[in-house]
């Protein structure tokens, strides 16, 4: 029996305006709506949100998610 290997694509974005831990949330929220989001790390001081996906995601996705949250992709 083999073990099937998944590979998982990581990317890092910069999210202009989040400033605290509910910042945070609201966009990690919106990107993990995403088909093919496995996770999603937001870190209000750095303004990076580090995502995890089963491949490659369109920029405009995941800009409009954060636009849904009320932030701005960068």
């Amino acid at each position: 029996m083999s073990a099937e290997t998944k590979t998982e694509l990581t990317t890092v974005y910069q999210v202009k305006g989040m400033t605290c831990g509910h910042c945070e949330g609201a966009v990690s929220s919106e990107i993990s709506a995403i088909p093919g989001v496995s996770s999603v790390t937001a870190v209000a001081k750095t303004g990076e949100v580090t995502v995890v996906s089963a491949a490659a995601l369109d920029r405009e996705a995941v800009a409009a998610a954060v636009d849904e949250a009320g932030y701005e992709l960068v």
